[in-house]
């Protein structure tokens, strides 16, 4: 009796191979480089938080946060990446939808110059539905946490 054996971890990824699992683009795409990604487990990536972001124009005057909306995107955005490289999705049009989001919490302030470190893992993965959980951190320290699930669906027909 055979033990199926791990996938080995790939990484880091740069944005050419982000853009490739994702559709997003600027201003939404929020995953800025991936560390590592262990197939069918988890993710590590970062989101670079620069003054140039167009939100901070607005979200505080003089006192710049990312806004928590878009810390979970960046959160969702991560594991779109895990799921569609380990699905073998990648460069397929292939859409990770939201379905909901679960127990999130606000911990700390992301403000610019921060390196937001995402790490999100799989809970639970069938066919099209899968459930994650996700922390993006701060110097070790979590500011953003919650769990989440997203639906793989086919782009809408041109």
């Amino acid at each position: 009796m055979s033990e199926e054996s791990p996938k080995a971890a790939i990484g880091p990824l740069d944005i050419k191979r982000v853009m490739a699992a994702l559709p997003h683009r600027y201003p939404m795409l929020l995953v800025d480089r991936v560390e590592q990604i262990v197939p069918d487990q988890s993710i590590t990536a970062i989101k670079a938080v620069s003054m140039n972001e167009e939100f901070f124009q607005g979200h505080f005057p003089g006192r710049p946060i990312m806004p928590g909306v878009l810390q979970v995107e960046a959160l969702a955005q991560a594991a779109g990446v895990l799921a569609v490289e380990s699905l073998g999705l990648a460069g397929s049009g292939k859409l990770v939808y939201f379905m909901s989001i679960d127990g999130v919490k606000f911990r700390k302030p992301v403000e610019p110059g921060c390196l937001l470190r995402l790490e999100v893992e799989f809970i639970q993965k069938r066919s099209r539905v899968c459930k994650f959980a996700g922390r993006a951190m701060l110097d070790g320290e979590i500011a953003t946490e919650c769990e989440f699930t997203a639906m793989i669906a086919d782009p809408p027909a041109s």
